[in-house]
């Protein structure tokens, strides 16, 4: 497992990334099949103090992308908390798969690996943007932010998974039976609900 660790607008210290290193090796006994661990500490401009850092955590492996992200005033801090978030997560996921067996589907789909999605284009000119195929005309209220993943059909056990994973409260997804546009979210406690599209 490669574990990379740096810093954006800021500086990591050897005593910092040893301590990163050795935290998030632990990880190993919880996820397996992880390939690479991406530690990115940044440093937040806001005029707050305690959210003067912020880190994503970012592992990659043959499955879902898993992200955590934390702000605290300092780096160890802000570190504590994401790794925290990561490990709820992963343990979420687990006890979600223990729990609901029933929803377990056997498929030779592979889960979805993920690309960071390029940032939205503007115009030629300062008046006029172009965002998720509209022209907006000077500074007005829309704002619009549009992403684009690649993707493979998946289970709705497969997009719980990876819903948890991702720590979002709602996961879009093609349903690998039907073919259909879907969207699973998240509910109270360990509750879920799912949307179908039809599309006609």
């Amino acid at each position: 497992m490669d574990i990379v660790v740096t810093g954006r607008h800021c500086t990591v210290g050897p005593e910092l990334k040893d301590l990163v290193t050795e935290r998030i090796a632990t990880v190993e006994r919880l996820r397996d099949r992880v390939i690479r661990v991406e530690v990115e500490f940044s440093a937040d401009n806001s005029k707050n103090p305690t959210d003067a850092v912020e880190v994503q955590i970012t592992m990659r492996s043959r499955g879902p992308v898993i992200r955590a992200e934390a702000k605290a005033g300092d780096k160890n801090s802000a570190f504590d908390l994401a790794f925290d978030r990561l490990k709820s997560q992963l343990r979420k996921a687990a006890d979600r798969r223990k729990t609901h067996r029933g929803l377990r589907v056997a498929s030779a789909l592979e889960p979805a690996q993920y690309s960071t999605p390029p940032q939205e284009e503007t115009a030629e000119d300062e008046d006029k943007f172009e965002v998720a195929g509209m022209v907006v005309d000077g500074d007005g209220p829309l704002v619009v932010r549009e992403k684009s993943f690649d993707t493979s059909p998946l289970s709705l056990a497969q997009a719980l998974d990876e819903m948890e994973l991702v720590g979002h409260d709602f996961f879009l997804y093609q349903d690998a039976e039907t073919g259909r546009p879907s969207v699973v979210y998240r509910r109270k406690a360990y509750n879920y609900g799912v949307i179908h599209l039809n599309v006609h």
